[in-house]
């Protein structure tokens, strides 16, 4: 995270467990009480997250040495609102589906901002908020969706290793060898009873 601290990262990342209303998608959707997640919660289940400066993408140190040791040859920008998107609300409906990839989903927001969803071991949605200048990895097989927040919109650059690509597999997919590996490596790595369950 270079020289900021974990005050600044969740300036612009914030994660909170959902509650199960089926109102808007882009409404925040809290808990009530509301129930934060740590970051440190989010790395117990793969999910990776920096903060970045957004204003420099194109010299960050930070975000090239990021690049180099995780090998994320493939870069492009992806604008998700309804002016710049074909076919919109079909994206956003399908973006929203419940999912997987065979590969990490790595999304750098320079502008705007947006939610991943993502489940934790129990099942329990996690709505993940980020904001300009938030880095995050999400893990092969970790069942996820995305959708815009109330101001529709959000700038992201898509990063990738080798030739991107984007397959969504529509949940249930429990049978790919991405799943099963993040299963055995996130879901499952605490069976003996340490930290599963412990804090939720």
């Amino acid at each position: 995270m270079g020289s900021l601290g974990k005050d600044d990262i969740e300036e612009v990342i914030q994660a909170w467990y959902m509650d199960d209303s089926d109102e808007d998608q882009r409404l925040p959707h809290h808990r009530d009480p509301k129930e934060f997640v740590s970051l440190e919660k989010l790395a117990e289940l793969g999910v990776l997250s920096w903060r970045l400066d957004a204003d420099n993408y194109e010299t960050d140190e930070e975000l090239k040495k990021i690049r180099e040791a995780r090998g994320y040859s493939y870069m492009d920008f992806c604008e998700v609102c309804p002016e710049k998107m074909p076919n919109y609300e079909e994206k956003i409906k399908n973006f929203f589906e419940e999912h997987l990839h065979t590969d990490e989903e790595i999304r750098y927001c320079v502008a705007g901002s947006g939610y991943f969803d993502v489940r934790d071991r129990n099942e329990a949605w996690i709505r993940i908020w980020v904001k300009k200048g938030a880095m995050i990895v999400l893990p092969a097989g970790i069942y996820h969706r995305f959708t815009l927040d109330s101001d529709n919109y959000i700038k992201a650059m898509r990063l990738f290793v080798g030739d991107p690509i984007w397959t969504p597999f529509n949940r249930p997919h429990d049978h790919l060898p991405a799943r099963k590996q993040y299963v055995d490596t996130f879901v499952q790595k605490d069976a003996a009873g340490h930290a599963v369950g412990a804090a939720a």
